[in-house]
């Protein structure tokens, strides 16, 4: 019950992601997780990063202006682990799918959403998530081949979500 989907571009799994998660929270699906929002601020920045808690009317900022000349990673540990905490406490609720942004390098080490991906499954609640190809290894090994592919497609997604959450939705 641990699903990917791995969408080549910037951004686009996360539009994927998002638009599936309004498309069923719209026709009253129990959700948990987040969905990243890319708001261009300035053509000469990259963008802003925040997660939208779903469920909720949270909007958390995941990223750190570092100025122009900056090349380290933008990732901003504070908010990523305030979402995290949004996010588990979701789970209290029995949610019929959790939907987390991306399985990326802090969930790779250790951190972000990886225990609470690990809580949803042990507690048989489906997960959908995204993965790049530079974080694909780091995920298989956590999955232990567990987890499925599901093709970058709004309407694979969905079939996806529909028979792994049938029984979650009964």
């Amino acid at each position: 019950m641990l699903g990917y989907v791995m969408a080549e571009g910037r951004g686009v799994a996360d539009r994927l992601l998002a638009d599936l998660a309004v498309d069923l929270a719209a026709q009253g699906w129990p959700l948990a997780g987040v969905v990243q929002l890319n708001i261009e601020r300035r053509p000469d920045r990259l963008c802003d990063m925040e997660l939208h808690v779903l469920g909720q009317d949270h909007l958390v900022r995941i990223s750190q202006d570092l100025g122009p000349q900056s090349r380290g990673c933008r990732l901003d540990p504070s908010g990523l682990e305030q979402a995290v905490g949004l996010v588990e406490a979701a789970l209290d609720a029995h949610p019929a799918l959790l939907i987390v942004n991306k399985f990326g390098k802090s969930e790779v080490e250790g951190r972000g959403f990886r225990n609470v991906i690990g809580r949803a499954l042990a507690e048989d609640v489906p997960v959908l998530t995204a993965v790049s190809r530079a974080n694909l290894n780091g995920f298989l090994a956590y999955s232990g081949g567990l987890a499925e592919a599901v093709a970058p497609d709004r309407a694979r997604l969905r079939e996806w979500c529909d028979a792994t959450c049938a029984a979650r939705l009964g």
